[in-house]
């Protein structure tokens, strides 16, 4: 096998398999109604069934044929966001219904890479590259200009809401090792929220509110490469106490985009095997 994608139970601190296959799939996220998990393989979507009864099934993104990981599902379910780079040979920002269909891009400055649905489903976060320097972004569903939250000072990355929309986490190492940062969608409040030895990745808030889950690889590896021994972890959002909740092989692809069961008591992920 190549990828296994599976759900971690956060009361009784176990994994199980949804799927396992010998492709390379990445990023799972959760279908608002809970049925599903939607992947990304190959440069195409996918619904997957979490009880993992069926294979799965092609999601028609019309011309987009080279998605990324960086793709989510709308807080109502309706809608799709990919990043794809059939069109402009760069990633660049569609929405589609999620059912499938026609894309409709969004994001004219690129590359862009997806990462968040505000709350109430009106704007989306994601990181840009401007100049030469990566930035957190959000734009308005209807599309329109981009708002730039902040750039420079750092690689920044891996967006996120917060589920009563008053910040947008995200990583950033701005002060070294990569960690866990936090910004208003305004622009103000820039706060670093973690503060340790690890190069941490990808943060997701629960949709409680109460903790947020990301990936963490040791200090000394650049970027956020597949095929590495990861961790991901919990933080108390109240308190900062961070935890580990599983070790496994794994990394890009592992917790790119949101995860979070709708309940918030579980959330998916995938776990690779070595390439032989």
């Amino acid at each position: 096998m190549r990828s296994s994608v599976e759900i971690f139970d956060c009361d009784s601190r176990t994994s199980r398999v949804v799927w396992r296959t010998e492709a390379l799939v990445e990023a799972p996220n959760w279908t608002p109604d809970g049925t599903h998990l939607v992947i990304n393989g190959d440069g195409l979507i996918y619904r997957l069934p979490i009880d993992g009864s069926v294979p799965p099934e092609r999601i028609d993104t019309g011309f987009a044929s080279a998605c990324n990981n960086d793709h989510g599902l709308s807080p109502d379910g309706t809608m799709l966001a990919i990043s794809d780079k059939t069109e402009h040979g760069k990633s660049c920002i569609y929405i589609l219904p999620a059912t499938g269909g026609v894309p409709r891009q969004l994001t004219a400055r690129l590359p862009s890479y997806w990462h968040g649905w505000s709350p109430d489903g009106r704007q989306l976060t994601y990181c840009g590259i401007r100049d030469g320097e990566f930035g957190i972004y959000t734009i308005a569903v209807e599309g329109g200009e981009e708002r730039e939250l902040i750039r420079g000072g750092g690689h920044n990355d891996g967006p996120d809401y917060s589920p009563d929309g008053q910040w947008i986490y995200f990583n950033s190492d701005r002060s070294g090792l990569m960690q866990i940062w936090k910004i208003r969608p305004d622009g103000t409040g820039l706060t670093q929220v973690t503060d340790d030895g690890f190069s941490n990745w990808f943060p997701h808030p629960a949709p409680r509110g109460d903790v947020l889950v990301f990936l963490s690889y040791s200090a000394d590896v650049e970027g956020h490469p597949r095929d590495k021994q990861v961790s991901i972890r919990r933080m108390d959002v109240a308190t900062g106490e961070v935890e580990t909740l599983l070790d496994l092989f794994g990394g890009q692809g592992s917790l790119n985009v949101p995860s979070w069961s709708p309940d918030g008591d579980a959330f998916a992920y995938v776990r690779y095997f070595p390439v032989e």
